[in-house]
């Protein structure tokens, strides 16, 4: 999550045995297994709750179509969002501990009861720690920097920090400048302008002066003999201890077990801290009818992004870690590692007080690789720890959201888990940014991408159906195929909270989804099959991409890199890899391609911007010499530093030699694409009208099923898309879980040609198979080309007959068939379509119990009666500004529309404008639902009858437009929501958001032609 302050055998390492979790039991598209379905993170106030009320929301996520629940101890953030709320006790009810365990189990028993599985977190909170004995050497260590000059050259006292802890490195340097810096640092709501003094130190002169410490008192003696009249020196010491920080912090006035001190923080750069994670479960936890339920339904161990606080990232490990990776002693280095080597996220407002670079052409930049390399080394093992621990123990599998927040290589850490976690938050639903986290897991094999969907700052019960389903079609373009909502909240009562309960993220962040949200019951069963569908989709078989672009850093950062929009606009996929993954099992190259088990990337490309190591220039020119093209891009990229320069030295030379390869290419970005063309290398999916729309490509096997996504990100998209194959072409709606050939495609030997209108933010799934035959009733021929009066197609399995249908139109049309039939078509007679009118509109108002405190109450409800000229948003219609809850909106029609039309001729689409949310439509007795929030069309026609037809339309709200008017009046856990304290520095709380049903809706009759 965020802050509020804000590869094979590396995987399964030696003994390591396989899950027992089926990988590949995701059902079909019609029926996708719960594995395939997005599961809810469900915020578990404290374990004192109520098991009944848990498991009733179990089966409430059940009812809507969730894969499960990933269990989440919160205890309020760890404390961070609110304290321990008068009456509670979370010493009681800590991780761990007999309340806990049950209310564990009964979750874990609701599972096995609904069918579904459940991911749980390995600690409370976030899963960064458990209880445990404050000397736990798994705990999480930390190393304290103190500096002080040294005047005239000399020394005679006790050295700083003395007693802090236990001293690591006493380093003195020669000083040939200092500096007063400024910077300024913003957690999301405020702003900090801090400073720092920064040193430049004098290359060669760092001396470790450790030994001259007595360590009984901390003094030492120093007396500088060469010391001249411009020299001036710095003594620097560094303390590591145990830092103590808690992932949830409650301290008891007397400690009789571990759990009265809430949870620690683990070692994240050691396999010691798993160990401790690791023991802490089979020691508490783990009894016999526990580890049984967890192997039946058990899914995913998991832990969240890592939002531990030190003054600089450490183990008591690192020091031996570092000597053996990189062959020196890095505690005479530390003063460079000194600044901005704590958490990258969570710490951009405390990076430290003081910063040291070398008087070097890097500044010592060498150093600051090393120690990430080194870092990332230990996470590594500390991840590999717990995956191993997970599949031996419980047969289960892992997953994390690697890296986040720490200073080092994503890229490197993301094969080490079985499911790898992004989050639409931090990655700012950006695809460049997903395709960077979704790279190297494809690359490592990995058959699930996971994202932790749906946080939004300032969107608390707010939040809609189009807003999810958008930053969802964002993750699955950027390569994720699976989800978990933010999030499900335990809807009973909890300590001095006000309806409409339990709030997480104290109003601040979404989404808080439960049956107290009108949607829950009304629509979000559609929103969850069409996540499903898709997920199962993209589960299916391998990916396959382009291009592979090389993004190397020493540090991730989750901000854009390259805008590479004009690669996409001319139908290249692509996604990132850093030289941390070459050393993976399936990084190698077959027929020309990089990665033939997985993303089969026709070519590899580096831009100038990037810096690589000789040993990745290195593997690149092995990669050439096997045949995959290799495009520099802009320029020449530079050496990437380490502490030994020395391999710089001739990494021009080697440059070159690169270059004189004869795969090996030159090119500014604006001819890429060409150039790649010129040399046989075409994108999988391609348009004849460039735009902004993003393409994904599956594939079970050779000659077996293909699959494409499609997304029309931010604007429409309408013209012909060709692929890449010749197989028959199949629609898969993931909305309504209906199959159907597609009866309209230009074919040639090597490539499929297809017309598709998308609107604004819509997808298309797509299958190509030369054996879905025998489950999807198929023509045996097909039109070549279309026109602008065919609104649809269809197809009768009984007579095996294809039919166009057609709207109204005045023009004569003539299209043909792929056996050279030719058909003309007239559609004058056709109606033309008309907007219904004359509204009623029934709205069920939501709103508060009488006392605020009766939680359990999903909502007191009343009805008012509007007449409605046009439909508009509530926030037009006076009496329902300050309203939430369903409107219910009904009016009728004649069919057909003129009484000497032959009804039995026509048929007909519902159509409205794009919805502010999810609806429901019935046309007489009929219900219809998964109807496309981006493009809402559904075929009527079987529920039409000649006469008037009764039409209604049911549209949910978000709950805020109510819950703004008793805002002073909400409590959560006792104490006033942050988004009530932050009203006065955010200004007013937010505004009222449009809400029901606006626009048109529109009847569109149509006349079906058979065409053979």
């Amino acid at each position: 999550m965020w802050s509020i302050s804000r590869v094979a055998a590396l995987l399964f390492g030696a003994g390591s045995l396989l899950p027992a979790v089926d990988a590949n039991n995701i059902g079909t598209f019609g029926n996708p297994s719960v594995t395939a379905r997005p599961r809810f993170r469900y915020w578990l106030p404290d374990s004192s709750v109520s098991a009944d009320i848990l498991k009733n929301d179990i089966r409430s996520a059940a009812s809507i179509g969730a894969g499960g629940l990933e269990l989440l101890p919160f205890f309020g953030y760890g404390g961070a969002m609110h304290p321990e709320p008068a009456g509670a006790d979370w010493a009681a009810s800590n991780f761990g501990t007999q309340q806990f365990n049950d209310i564990f189990r009964a979750a874990l028993e609701a599972h096995s009861e609904t069918g579904l599985k459940m991911d749980f977190a390995m600690g409370p909170n976030q899963g960064q720690g458990v209880p445990a004995s404050t000397g736990d050497d798994g705990l999480q260590w930390d190393l304290v920097p103190f500096t002080v000059p040294v005047p005239n050259g000399t020394f005679d006292g006790t050295i700083p920090g003395w007693g802090v802890g236990e001293l690591v490195s006493l380093v003195l340097s020669e000083v040939t400048a200092v500096e007063n810096k400024t910077y300024s640092a913003s957690n999301g709501f405020t702003t900090t302008n801090g400073s720092y003094i920064q040193y430049t130190l004098k290359n060669g002169t760092l001396e470790d002066y450790t030994h001259t410490v007595d360590i009984a008192t901390g003094n030492m003696l120093l007396s500088i003999e060469s010391l001249t009249n411009t020299s001036s020196y710095q003594l620097f010491a560094f303390y590591q201890k145990l830092s103590l920080n808690k992932n949830l912090d409650i301290t008891r006035e007397t400690t009789k077990t571990i759990f009265d001190n809430g949870s620690y923080i683990v070692d994240h750069y050691s396999s010691l801290g798993a160990d401790t994670v690791t023991n802490f479960w089979e020691d508490y936890i783990l009894s016999d009818n526990v580890t049984t339920l967890l192997r039946e339904v058990g899914n995913y161990g998991w832990e969240d992004s890592v939002e531990m606080h030190s003054n600089i990232s450490w183990s008591r490990s690192l020091p031996d870690r570092f000597q053996r990776l990189k062959g020196y002693d890095v505690r005479v280095f530390l003063p460079l590692l000194s600044f901005a080597e704590n958490n990258v996220g969570i710490q951009t407002d405390a990076p430290g007080s003081f910063k040291c670079v070398l008087d070097t052409e890097d500044e010592g930049q060498g150093y600051h690789n090393d120690f990430h390399a080194v870092l990332q080394d230990g996470y590594r093992e500390y991840l590999q720890a717990l995956t191993n621990w997970t599949h031996n123990t419980l047969g289960l599998e892992f997953s994390a959201q690697p890296s986040y927040n720490l200073p080092m290589d994503m890229a490197a850490t993301i094969p080490d888990v079985d499911a790898p976690e992004c989050e639409s938050l931090g990655f700012l639903d950006n695809i460049d940014l997903y395709l960077k986290f979704s790279g190297p897991a494809q690359l490592a094999g990995k058959r699930v991408i996971s994202n932790e969907l749906g946080a939004v700052g300032g969107k608390a019960f707010q939040y809609t159906i189009p807003d999810l389903i958008f930053e969802a079609n964002r993750g699955f373009a950027g390569g994720v195929n699976q989800y978990v909502i933010h999030g499900m909240a335990y809807t009973g009562t909890y300590y001095n909270s006000t309806w409409p309960g339990y709030v997480p993220w104290e109003y601040i962040v979404s989404e808080t989804w439960n049956e107290k949200q009108p949607v829950w019951s009304h629509g979000m069963e559609d929103a969850m099959n069409y996540l499903s569908r898709t997920q199962q989709v993209l589960q299916t078989g391998v990916p396959r991409i382009d291009l592979a672009v090389f993004w190397k850093q020493s540090i991730t950062t989750l901000t854009p890199g390259y805008n590479l929009t004009y690669l996409t606009q001319e139908g290249w996929t692509y996604s990132y890899i850093s030289s941390e993954n070459f050393g993976l099992p399936g990084a190698y190259i077959e027929n020309n391609v990089l990665g033939p088990d997985g993303p089969a990337w026709k070519a590899l490309i580096v831009y100038s911007s990037q810096n690589l190591t000789v040993s990745a220039l290195e593997t690149l020119s092995e990669y050439a010499d096997e045949g995959l093209p290799v495009v520099l891009v802009d320029g020449d990229p530079g050496c990437y530093s380490l502490k030994d320069r020395s391999p710089c030295e001739n990494y021009s030379s080697q440059l070159v030699a690169l270059k004189d390869r004869d795969t090996v290419y030159s090119a500014t970005a604006e001819a890429l694409s060409s150039l790649l063309k010129s040399l046989g290398i075409n994108p999988r999916i391609s348009a004849d009208q460039k735009g902004s729309m993003y393409t994904v490509w599956r594939d079970l096997a050779q000659n077996a099923t293909e699959y494409a996504f499609i997304f029309a990100d931010l604007v429409p998209f309408s013209g012909h898309i060709t692929f890449a194959t010749t197989k028959t072409p199949y629609l898969l709606n993931a909305w309504t879980g209906e199959q159907s050939p597609i009866l309209a495609y230009a074919q040639n030997e090597s490539t499929i040609t297809i017309p598709i209108d998308l609107k604004v933010n819509q997808t298309i799934l797509l299958a190509f198979s030369d054996s879905l035959s025998t489950e999807i009733p198929t023509p045996a021929s097909h039109i070549t080309q279309t026109t602008s009066q065919i609104v649809g197609y269809e197809f009768n399995e009984t007579t095996g007959i294809s039919y166009i249908r057609v709207g109204s139109s005045q023009s004569t049309e003539t299209l043909s068939t792929l056996t050279g039939e030719n058909f003309t078509i007239n559609s004058s007679d056709v109606p033309d379509a008309f907007a219904l009118s004359n509204w009623t509109l029934v709205a069920e108002h939501w709103e508060a119990p009488s006392n605020l405190y009766d939680v359990e109450t999903i909502a007191v409800k009343r009805n008012t009666t509007h007449e409605l000229n046009q439909l508009q948003s509530w926030l037009q219609i006076p009496e329902l500004v300050n309203a939430s809850g369903i409107g219910y909106y009904t009016t009728t029609f004649d069919w057909p529309p003129l009484e000497s039309d032959n009804a039995t001729d026509l048929g007909a689409y519902l159509t409205t404008s794009a919805l502010l949310n999810v609806v429901r439509l019935q046309i007489n007795d009929h219900l219809f639902t998964g109807l496309d929030p981006t493009n809402p069309k559904i075929d009527i026609s079987h529920a039409l009858h000649r006469g008037t037809n009764d039409v209604l339309i049911m549209a949910p709200t978000v709950m805020w437009n109510y819950l703004k008017t008793i805002f002073n009046e909400l409590r959560n856990a006792g104490t006033v929501p942050l988004l009530v304290q932050y009203t006065e520095l955010l200004g007013a709380a937010p505004g009222g958001i449009d809400v029901g049903l606006t626009g048109e809706v529109l009847v569109s009759p149509f006349q079906t032609i058979a065409i053979s």
